[in-house]
């Protein structure tokens, strides 16, 4: 049997939940997690969910995050400007990942989207296997339908992305629905990783929308729709530390704050999903057969492309603001894929054990470059090949 170590991306809650799901396969067939390193920006919390459901060590350290200021809209150049002038805090992270990775001696590294750790793949080049696992890793593939706007974004996203892979010797490519794998660029498609609690639900359908917004600011906007529907019932969810666990607005209109075992419940029993697009809460909804409306954060190219996929598979409807009128008018031309999908992601156990095991049970060879000259400039030379 195997010892991982995982290194997480701990904005929002797509990659922590996706580490508790693979954390659950791999300790079923025996294998160890022996640690979870975790990179969070400056003011971020762990979620509780994930120390209670994670069964090993958990570490954070330092980690670029995105910056939205005061505004609703993610703020593309000031999150670049902010985390260069962190640079040297970051090099840190990526010393103190060798320590643990020293520490630990796992058999493998499995890096859910976390820069730091392409990084210190990049500048040390230990010998073993590192599995990158997202869905952003099939943004790259040749395969892929895009969107056709917004390149320059489209060219920052996917250059982080290829950070985040630095050194890997698999990419792991979360989706939708199934695509041949792309060799060329090493990217495996494998479906999405869903907690156990998703997968027990009874799913049925009552009188109230579900929402779930990943930027509390865009509450604004789904108050101010609301006050002229008060007959419409929302329950949304969302991280805002300035009020309780609960908030009722006025009648029919409550704010929760981000509680797993109760955004859960909601989301069994919802009428349909109104969300920001982010790839998790899409593949749960989907999951449960539950109709799902996508608007994505402003500027935020991530999100504008995942609601672009997941109306092409089925999932919903794209939207670029919350307008629940155009939601409640497609609820019932919703033609459900729930039995596809769920046909699709019950393969998840059998596709990731195998790639996992794969790479841990054989001698791995790790294709590194060695350039002189300084750390950046050999991480801008891999960059360049990749």
């Amino acid at each position: 049997m195997s010892k991982f170590l995982f290194v997480v991306q701990g904005e929002g809650r797509g990659h922590l939940t996706q580490a508790i799901s693979l954390s659950e396969i791999l300790t079923s067939a025996g294998h160890e997690v022996v640690a979870v390193l975790v990179g969070k920006g400056n003011n971020q919390k762990l979620p509780s969910f994930f120390q209670e459901a994670i069964q090993a060590p958990i570490e954070t350290f330092p980690s670029p995050s995105l910056v939205y200021g005061q505004g609703k809209a993610l703020r593309v150049w000031d999150t670049i400007s902010t985390h260069l002038l962190k640079f040297p805090l970051y090099c840190k992270s990526v010393k103190y990942l060798k320590e643990q990775i020293d520490y630990y001696q796992p058999d493998a590294v499995i890096n859910f989207y976390e820069m730091i750790c392409g990084l210190y793949f990049s500048t040390y080049r230990p010998n073993i296997p590192c599995i990158c696992i997202a869905h952003q890793y099939l943004l790259l593939h040749e395969q892929f339908d895009n969107i056709s706007k917004h390149w320059f974004d489209r060219f920052l996203l996917n250059f982080n992305t290829k950070v985040t892979a630095l050194g890997s010797t698999q990419k792991l490519a979360l989706s939708f629905d199934k695509m041949e794998n792309d060799l060329n660029r090493n990217i495996a498609v494998v479906p999405p990783l869903l907690r156990t609690e998703v997968k027990k639900l009874n799913p049925t359908s009552k009188p109230f929308v579900l929402a779930y917004i990943t930027h509390h600011k865009l509450a604004e906007d789904i108050a101010n729709w609301h006050e002229n529907h008060r007959d419409v019932q929302i329950h949304c969810f969302w991280n805002n530390p300035d009020f309780s666990d609960e908030w009722a607005v006025r009648e029919n209109l409550t704010f929760h704050q981000v509680n797993a075992e109760k955004f859960l419940t909601m989301m069994e029993n919802c009428s349909g999903l109104v969300c920001t697009a982010g790839f998790e809460s899409v593949c749960e909804a989907m999951y449960l057969g539950k109709p799902i409306m996508m608007v994505p954060v402003p500027n935020h190219i991530e999100q504008m492309i995942n609601a672009h996929d997941g109306q092409r598979a089925g999932a919903g409807i794209a939207s670029t603001e919350f307008d629940f009128s155009k939601f409640l008018a497609y609820l019932p031309q919703h033609q459900s894929i729930q039995n596809e999908f769920i046909d699709w992601q019950h393969q998840a156990n059998r596709l990731f054990l195998h790639y996992l095991e794969t790479l841990t049970q054989k001698p791995t060879q790790i294709f590194t470059f060695k350039p002189s000259g300084s750390r950046l400039g050999s991480w801008w030379r891999q960059l360049a090949f990749r």
